[in-house]
């Protein structure tokens, strides 16, 4: 680690500290990075060690009264589970896990008749996939702010995305994106592109990560690969358009005004080996002209691949090199960028670096002048580029003029001014862009602010996701947990207010102003087309070997007290929760038959089995409801 590209890295990089063991750990899988030496960062602040937790009170917001209320929500990404995780914050006590890609036991997701149709099943009625990989989150906008009715997450695994209903806090729709491997950032647009009547959101944009030959053909050329930037319209869940590029799609990222979404690229070397992927000096942040692209698949000039109808328009470099009809724009940022952010003053993206120490900010109004051919070189739109420590990964903001972006390598946070940085880009030394740094523990990754990606965020709390934890909590064998912390950020310092630990591994999420959401309590009977709507609509019919069982559930007694099936009986139970009351939530389980489901108050769900051996089967209410819970029981007889 002393060739001389590294030299000239170490003289160019502030010494941020701390933790050599995690950085040389971390560096070696970064390409041969070495650590930090003692030049303070340029137009920055030098490092520091976290306040102490407590410092102006800080640490006791965190920790509210029994019957307070959190004032935030937060919605995270649940990684390997493949759910979505809601937290209340400041406490940042974990209040639901909603499922999506994989089967969930409490619920019954992916059991259940109805979760069964929204994952999506095989030929023989089993699901077709039972692990997921959820990333990134974000949720609909109007009027630049969050209007709680929809948040969207990702499978990178098998290329899903789901749609929550932020109403019940339930996914209602999944679609699996064609020709697509590696789907990582999501966004949704803020407004209509071309309608300026439409003021909330009306389409999501999916990044699709891994390139693949187009149709897949199984050939190691990877000359021949290409991603797809995908859009789905947010009503339907349906594909729009998709778009192929050059390289592949890291984040996504909207402007304010809807006309450009983008997405930061590595690899637009087009490498199949990690080496080759990290040849290329600079990369690029992709921006996409979407009323251009929308005028595109208008006039048919699309094409298809496979066995998909998606259309799907040209966006590499050769085909939009005349700015005046080119639907994508490539503005060049330094090598492997990890991450593209909004500013909620609608002015500008923020790449950062990772492999480079630096954070890239791009003017959107330069890069629609560059659109309508006003600006000769589209690199000009870069305001600045400026250094801040190593690793940069993910930046949020407090809607005050800063940025706070993650320092994967140093395990900081680093807070910058953004007109400072863009100030000292164009050559005002003096400007002194870092305002603050924070040590983490340990390797951060995602961040987010309250209301960060808004144009109401206010700079009041701050989370970052630490991909490691070491020693900040007890041991529980070779896998540990994952450390997400809180920072107070309404100050000048950033102040560590609580460490959480989470198990892994969660990635991005967003937080919001709890009056944002009106969330129900219980469910209307009428939007279950199969409610079983009075107790005397109970019971069993049989058509052939299939039979479908009738019930309701009220506190503290199932409608029927038995029902009779035979061996072999194809039976579809459906069950109705009438009770009326907030919180009154059934269960229903089968021994020996792999059921188990919920219904809420006023909900209705099914399930399909196969009756086992003859013999009695004591189904009971598995959710606590009545202080007669233990006796909620019916018999499943099965007869030979």
């Amino acid at each position: 680690m002393t060739d001389k590209k590294t030299e000239s890295l170490q003289e160019a990089t502030p010494e941020l500290g701390r933790r050599r063991f995690f950085n040389t750990t971390a560096l070696v899988g970064l390409a041969g990075l070495a650590a930090c030496t003692e030049k303070p960062a340029s137009g920055g602040a030098s490092a520091a060690s976290a306040p102490a937790a407590g410092s102006h009170g800080a640490a006791n917001a965190s920790h509210l009264k029994p019957g307070e209320l959190d004032t935030y929500y937060g919605l995270w990404s649940g990684g390997h589970t493949g759910d979505m995780r809601v937290l209340g914050l400041p406490s940042g006590r974990e209040l639901l896990r909603i499922p999506c890609f994989v089967p969930d036991a409490l619920v019954g997701w992916g059991h259940t008749n109805e979760s069964k149709k929204i994952m999506g099943t095989k030929a023989d009625g089993n699901l077709r996939y039972s692990v997921g990989d959820t990333h990134h989150t974000h949720a609909s906008y109007k009027d630049g702010n969050y209007d709680g009715r929809y948040a969207w997450i990702n499978d990178k695994i098998n290329s899903r995305i789901a749609r929550i209903r932020l109403d019940y806090f339930v996914c209602d729709k999944i679609t699996q994106l064609p020709n697509v491997q590696g789907f990582h950032g999501i966004f949704p647009d803020k407004r209509d592109p071309v309608d300026p009547a439409i003021n909330y959101t009306t389409r999501v944009f999916c990044g699709g990560e891994f390139s693949i030959p187009l149709p897949n053909a199984g050939t190691d050329d990877a000359k021949q690969y290409h991603s797809l930037f995908s859009c789905v319209d947010a009503e339907t869940m349906e594909l729009r358009w998709q778009v192929m590029i050059d390289g592949n799609c890291d984040l996504v990222a909207t402007s304010y005004d809807g006309k450009l979404a983008a997405t930061n690229q590595y690899n637009t070397e087009m490498g199949a080996k990690y080496e080759d992927m990290m040849s290329a000096e600079r990369d690029a942040c992709v921006f996409f002209n979407i009323a251009r692209i929308e005028e595109a698949v208008k006039a048919g000039k699309f094409k298809t691949i496979g066995s998909s109808k998606v259309p799907v328009v040209d966006g590499t470099r050769a085909a939009n090199a005349d700015a005046k009809s080119a639907l994508t724009a490539y503005v060049s940022v330094p090598k492997n960028p990890h991450g593209v952010n909004a500013s909620p003053d609608q002015k500008y993206f923020i790449c950062a670096g990772k492999l480079s120490p630096t954070a890239t900010v791009i003017e959107l109004s330069k890069v629609l002048e560059w659109f309508d051919g006003k600006l000769e070189k589209l690199d000009g739109a870069i305001a600045a580029e400026v250094e801040l420590g190593l690793g940069p990964l993910h930046t949020a903001f407090d809607g005050r003029g800063n940025a706070y972006t993650t320092l994967f390598l140093d395990s900081q946070v680093v807070k910058w001014n953004v007109d400072k940085a863009i100030a000292f880009h164009k050559g005002d030394k003096n400007a002194k862009y870092v305002v603050d740094r924070i040590d983490v523990h340990y390797q951060p990754g995602h961040i987010n602010a309250s209301q960060s990606e808004t144009v109401a965020a206010d700079g009041k709390y701050l989370a970052v996701g630490c991909k490691f934890s070491k020693d900040r909590f007890l041991p529980v064998g070779p896998l540990h947990a994952e450390n997400e912390q809180l920072i107070d950020i309404s100050g000048e310092k950033m102040v560590l207010m609580a460490d959480h630990p989470v198990r892994g591994e969660p990635h991005d999420f967003i937080i919001f102003k709890r009056e944002l959401l009106k969330p129900k309590q219980v469910y209307n009977l009428d939007d279950f087309p199969h409610a079983v709507k009075d107790p005397k609509e109970s019971g069993v019919t049989r058509n052939g070997k299939k039979v479908t069982v009738k019930m309701t559930s009220q506190a503290p007694a199932f409608s029927l007290r038995e029902f009779k099936v035979k061996k072999g009986d194809e039976v579809t139970l459906i069950l109705t929760n009438l009770d009326k009351v907030e919180d009154l939530t059934h269960g229903f389980a089968i021994p020996g038959h792999n059921v188990n489901f919920i219904v809420n108050p006023q909900e209705t769900a099914s399930v399909t089995f196969t009756a086992g051996d003859p013999g009695v089967y004591w189904c009971y209410c598995t959710h606590f409801c009545h202080a007669l819970h233990l006796e909620m029981r019916t018999r499943m007889i099965v007869e030979a």
